[in-house]
């Protein structure tokens, strides 16, 4: 039986990413907990320190990657590995936080565009194998929105798997104007890697994607004007990185040119437009009285627009674009990693939000169709 009181103890968010899942509970500042979204499957008869455990997840599954058979539950946003996803969730509430499902509600972000298929079996698995009071989907953008204490804008987000621009009035996404793009930081790394093995850099921990994504994260960055840095930088030494295993790599114009992707989608053979071109466009199907609102509040959120460069690289190319003289705000906060999760956090905290909550009892009543209702 659905117990009331149980809306009014702080949720559990998750915030579940291609890369990286983020969870902890509502009204805090932060996740309590930020794990990769892996698991790892044992290889047939190959011995691990505890023997009767399967399954790893998150940064233990990476670090024993030679052992095992890693899966991505989460691909371009989306989940379609669901046995993978309950074991992921099991472990967030059982092991990281500590916390019994049937005890508090659940809000999770969901990507723009999410088809309700995937929505609807959210619902089922939180309230079905979960036992979840009650449970939320949240746009992940209109929560990023929220971290910047706007409701209406434009969110650039870019993580692991897809790369969005999606526009948002007064606190609700405009799905007809989203632009998408299956292309963001797993596709860098990916870009690094057959690189470094195409100049010969043939280290058996370049496959180890950890050690990569770290030399993208500490050395790569966006340019300002790509060709003008090919003229002034080629044959430099831009960067150097100590390998785990003792070697040193430098690096020169890939440093700039391998995240130039995001610009530039075709170099990898996307025929998609650009990040630039994806906002004016996003923009342009809005209504024009809309049109200057959405430039004046621009909000990067992602790990992938963590970039050096891409604030300002986007900025003067989003100007050649727009019309003369339209203002332009880009709001790029230091943790917009997060921004995601921190947006849900804050909505949670609220006392009119508690009467968002699809219930068990809505469950029981509506079935997973409620989520189409009640979640937009």
């Amino acid at each position: 039986m659905f117990n009331p009181h149980a809306l009014d103890v702080p949720a559990v968010i998750f915030d579940n990413g291609s890369g990286l899942c983020k969870a902890g509970l509502s009204g805090e500042i932060g996740p309590r907990h930020v794990i990769s979204s892996v698991l790892g499957h044992c290889k047939f008869n190959v011995p691990l320190a505890r023997l009767n455990q399967k399954y790893f997840v998150g940064q233990e599954a990476l670090y024993k990657y030679e052992a095992l058979h890693l899966h991505y539950p989460i691909e371009r946003g989306l989940v379609t590995g669901w046995d993978d996803m309950e074991k992921l969730w099991k472990h967030l509430f059982e092991r990281e936080l500590g916390v019994k499902p049937s005890q508090q509600p659940v809000l999770m972000t969901e990507p723009s565009l999410n088809p309700r298929e995937i929505r609807e079996k959210l619902a089922e698995m939180m309230f079905e194998t979960f036992s979840v009071p009650g449970f939320y989907l949240s746009n992940h953008a209109v929560a990023a929105l929220y971290a910047s204490a706007c409701v209406t804008g434009l969110v650039v987000d870019s993580g692991d798997g897809v790369t969005c621009t999606v526009p948002i009035f007064e606190g609700y996404s405009l799905p007809h104007a989203v632009t998408k793009l299956c292309m963001a930081g797993r596709d860098i790394t990916e870009h690094l890697t057959r690189l470094l093995f195409a100049s010969g850099f043939n280290f058996p921990c370049i496959l180890n994607k950890a050690v990569v994504n770290n030399i993208k994260e500490k050395l790569c960055y966006i340019a300002l004007e790509p060709e003008k840095e090919l003229r002034k930088s080629r044959g430099e030494v831009l960067g150097a990185y100590r390998l785990p295993d003792g070697h040193v790599i430098h690096f020169g114009d890939e440093l700039y040119q391998v995240p130039e992707v995001l610009f530039a989608p075709d170099q990898l053979g996307i025929h998609s437009p650009g990040l630039s071109k994806m906002v004016s466009s996003s923009i342009m199907k809005c209504d024009t009285d809309i049109q200057n609102k959405l430039y004046a509040d621009i909000v990067l959120s992602g790990g992938t627009t963590l970039l050096p460069g891409l604030e300002e690289r986007l900025m003067k190319e989003v100007e050649q674009l727009a019309s003369k003289g339209t203002p332009i705000k880009i709001t790029a906060s230091p943790d917009r990693c997060f921004s995601a999760w921190i947006g849900a956090s804050i909505m949670t905290s609220m006392s009119s939000f508690k009467q968002m909550w699809v219930t068990s009892a809505d469950f029981k009543e509506y079935g997973t169709s409620v989520v189409q209702r009640r979640c937009f």
